[in-house]
């Protein structure tokens, strides 16, 4: 199974357009060495030749012109993308798909909050109906169903898995204020051939026992690293909520609540890499002593244009 980390930041990437930040203010100066960052979004393949995408970032122009990959190989319009699985309706992790529509019929894996979200406070499915046109495929998570198992056709070799975790729906979602089993899931994806198992979770506001279950023993974790501290926005003047508030894990405990860094610490996961890295999130900085930090416990940081090979 191969990895394509097409962006590794959060919403606004690094540096966001109109931050002057400490980290975006720095990445563009050139005076701590921190790389640019474009909204996250990975896609994923069990040959490099065919490919899903795992969510579709308002940059996802830019990341397909980086990646020869995921450039036409085949006649005058081709793409080797041939499905879309969404961990969420965020604008940040949804508005990629109307970048989509020169191509054919978008064969997009949903849960139902996300479908409902995408066609009415989103309503991106219905503006796609007037070009190249969505085939939507429901995933099973919702009520008392909180994980599906579901197959990609192509992709056989894959076994996907669909896992219902804590998280915020989109601002415009009914359920922003009333969180519903669906809003936001994990992804679990195994090779059928070698056994390796990737995990991947940009959104994820806990991690309790069922969180830590699935999390144990993958080969590759790929998931929330949006904030350092919970107060992080706060405290750098950036705003007025904190990462609990906007559904995320900070990396630091808070409050005797333990942190993303803790959950990871308790893993057996093969490979432990943070991805969804917010501007403000000082581990953007490759020398900084928040990047030692995580290298002293054995946790990585994602990059745009990263590969991983399982």
């Amino acid at each position: 199974m191969k990895v394509l980390v097409l962006g590794s930041g959060a919403g606004g990437g690094c540096p966001q357009w109109n931050c002057n930040c400490a980290m975006c203010a720095a990445a563009r100066n050139g005076s701590r060495l921190i790389r640019a960052r474009t909204q996250s979004s990975i896609a994923v393949s069990p040959d490099g030749q065919r490919w899903v995408l795992l969510n579709a970032s308002p940059d996802i122009g830019q990341q397909l012109r980086l990646q020869p990959a995921l450039q036409p190989q085949h006649g005058l319009r081709d793409t080797p993308i041939k499905a879309v699985v969404q961990m969420d309706a965020q604008v940040d992790h949804a508005t990629g798909l109307l970048s989509l529509r020169e191509g054919p019929p978008i064969e997009l894996y949903v849960t139902p909050c996300v479908f409902e979200d995408l066609t009415t406070g989103l309503p991106i499915l219905s503006v796609l109906e007037h070009y190249c046109g969505v085939r939507w495929h429901m995933l099973p998570v919702a009520g008392e169903q909180r994980v599906a198992e579901f197959v990609i056709d192509g992709f056989e070799t894959l076994r996907f898995r669909a896992i219902a975790i804590p998280g915020k729906a989109p601002p415009y979602s009914p359920h922003r204020h009333d969180p519903k089993v669906g809003d936001n899931i994990a992804l679990e994806i195994t090779d059928r051939r070698s056994g390796k198992r990737l995990c991947y979770a940009p959104g994820l506001a806990a991690v309790g026992p069922s969180e830590f279950e699935w999390m144990q023993g993958a080969d590759c974790l790929l998931v929330d690293g949006t904030f350092w501290t919970d107060d992080e926005m706060i405290t750098a003047g950036l705003g007025s909520k904190r990462a609990a508030d906007m559904g995320h894990l900070p990396q630091c405990s808070s409050d005797g609540r333990p942190g993303m860094m803790d959950a990871l610490d308790g893993t057996r996961a093969g490979r432990k890499l943070l991805i969804h890295i917010n501007n403000s999130n000082p581990i953007l900085d490759d020398d900084g002593p928040e990047r030692a930090e995580l290298a002293h416990r054995g946790i990585e940081v994602a990059h745009d244009g990263m590969e991983i090979s399982l």
